[in-house]
């Protein structure tokens, strides 16, 4: 993932909109809703590892597995690290809010071919890896760029969604005035044991755009 904002100087501006928009929502949809996520976490996933039940299986069967992913994912970044990194900088746009099927978020586009074609090859060289297919991971979605700002939690039967469309519609407007960039300028190995915190130790493997 790229850093969560707590670990991200960088874009400053770009997580301070996004918490603003966050707050705008959840004062102005039925309490219960949705359960907003702690700023300090806001990131954008670039890669999906392994999570839940197959995580859990993966350190009965090896104990040691953690271990070998982390040497596994530093070793792909030290391949990738020529092809990726240099050059421009790696920018992608925010487009508007996206609505999935468990949370709510804001969806991003590349600002320019490079800044796609970057991010395309590192997913390529993770889910290609013969040492990271054996470890059991492989590619489960597409791509969809996009930072998560909260899980809906309890959605009434009577939900008013021609209001709830009506109040993202007008906040996708704010950003037609105020474009919204992201920079990824470095993508980490993180853990998680809920959705709310992301964190690594200091040997994890990093690779610098």
């Amino acid at each position: 993932i790229t850093p969560p904002w707590e670990d991200d100087v960088k874009n400053e501006d770009f997580y301070t909109n996004l918490k603003a928009c966050q707050e705008q929502i959840a004062q102005q949809i039925d309490p219960g809703l949705m359960v907003s996520l702690p700023p300090s976490s806001f990131h954008l996933t670039l890669a999906d590892l392994i999570w839940d039940d197959a995580y859990r299986y993966a350190i009965s069967e090896k104990p040691d597995f953690e271990t070998h992913l982390r040497h596994t994912i530093d070793q792909i970044f030290q391949q990738s690290q020529p092809k990726v990194s240099g050059g421009n900088p790696i920018r992608w746009q925010l487009l508007g809010l996206i609505v999935m099927p468990r949370a709510l978020g804001v969806s991003l586009v590349p600002a320019d071919e490079q800044s796609y074609d970057r991010i395309v090859k590192l997913r390529r060289d993770l889910y290609q890896t013969p040492d990271l297919i054996a470890l059991g991971i492989e590619q489960q979605y597409g791509f969809t760029a996009h930072v998560t700002l909260g899980y809906f939690g309890d959605i009434p039967s009577n939900l008013d969604s021609d209001r709830l469309s009506n109040l993202f519609s007008d906040l996708n407007l704010q950003w037609l005035d105020n474009p919204q960039e992201i920079s990824i300028h470095r993508a980490e190995l993180r853990k998680f044991d809920d959705m709310t915190r992301y964190y690594r130790q200091p040997d994890w493997p990093v690779l610098e755009f």
